[in-house]
């Protein structure tokens, strides 16, 4: 089978076609036309433009992904969650396809998504722990099996992605901050990691609820904590401690929820997912972690694809109980 999917949940106007068959997926067509270029000037995303822009792309994107392949049999979009007006872009877009080729539609929970495009290749080994990092979100989900899940813990503040954008903004080095940061933090060196202005070590800089007994996460206080601390050090420095700041808060509740929970697996998901200092970090130190490739951490349709795919069971042409979830959740 075909599945076109189609996925505009934030500011990446993203389609896709893929053919599935016995959970072995091939990639036909995958176009992601991003927005941060539009959106860098604002240190941010503004729904407004972003649905704007969909509603201009998406056309294009479409005749791309379309040119010298065949018709899908169904299609796959992103219900939520997401930026509500970004969402509906997508949705009505999916719709007016439905109904003027008379296909399907298969409804996508974002966050699912970002989980199962790890099994591109093959299914991992379950029960696992899924952590999904991104821009808005940070989560850690027990993944029994396909289509059962269970929140262990998220964020009750800053997601780690909007934390990294948000310290990015304060250190002047621009949006999206999730790539500043980290080119930033390349360029100091390694040797002088943890050695502060002022004798302090890195440690000083708060990894916050990294001890706590939950599985919740927390990065407004490590935010708060470089506002008003990074003018005494150089910037590349201070860029190298915020990340590892995150990466260790990452890694450490990861890890208490992997052995709480006899995870076999631990699987990444989400843009953040695609530091390149995170996935060295979480290789070094768990056996059995899969990530996806880089172009499929980011938000893409090919993962709303695999999504479709194993929802499929979701199946419906009444296309009007199909409609944006801004705050969707997984189960």
């Amino acid at each position: 089978m075909k599945i076109l999917a189609i996925e505009t949940s934030c500011d990446d106007t993203a389609i896709a076609l893929v053919e599935a068959k016995n959970n072995k997926f091939k990639v036909l067509s995958n176009i992601v036309s991003s927005q941060t270029e539009i959106h860098k000037k604002w240190g941010g995303v503004y729904p407004s433009l972003a649905k704007r822009e969909h509603l201009k792309n998406l056309p294009i994107v479409f005749r791309k992904i379309r040119r010298g392949r065949t018709s899908a049999d169904f299609i796959a979009v992103t219900v939520g969650p997401g930026l509500e007006p970004c969402l509906w872009t997508g949705i009505n877009f999916a719709k007016d396809l439905a109904k003027k080729y008379d296909l399907p539609i298969i409804p996508v929970n974002h966050i699912e998504a970002h989980i199962l495009v790890n099994f591109i290749e093959k299914k991992p080994k379950l029960p696992a722990v899924a952590l999904v990092v991104s821009g808005g979100h940070t989560q850690l989900i027990l993944v029994k099996d396909i289509g059962k899940y269970k929140i262990l813990g998220e964020t009750r503040d800053d997601a780690a992605g909007e934390c990294l954008d948000k310290t990015a903004r304060i250190l002047g080095l621009g949006y999206p901050g999730g790539p500043a940061i980290a080119a930033a933090a390349k360029s100091y060196p390694r040797s002088d990691l943890g050695k502060l202005s002022r004798g302090r070590t890195s440690d000083k800089l708060p990894r916050p609820m990294i001890n706590t007994e939950d599985y919740d996460f927390s990065f407004s206080g490590l935010k708060t904590a470089v506002l008003y601390g990074f003018k005494n050090q150089p910037v590349n420095q201070m860029a190298k401690e915020i990340q590892q700041a995150i990466i260790d808060v990452l890694i450490k509740k990861t890890v208490k929820a992997a052995n709480d929970y006899n995870a076999k697996t631990i699987i990444l998901g989400g843009g953040v997912s695609a530091n390149e200092e995170l996935r060295k970090q979480f290789k070094r130190k768990f056996k059995n972690v899969i990530m996806p490739d880089k172009k499929f951490s980011t938000d893409n349709a090919v993962m709303a694809a695999i999504a479709g795919y194993y929802n499929i069971r979701k199946k419906t042409k009444n296309y009007d109980k199909i409609e944006a979830k801004a705050n969707l959740m997984i189960k």
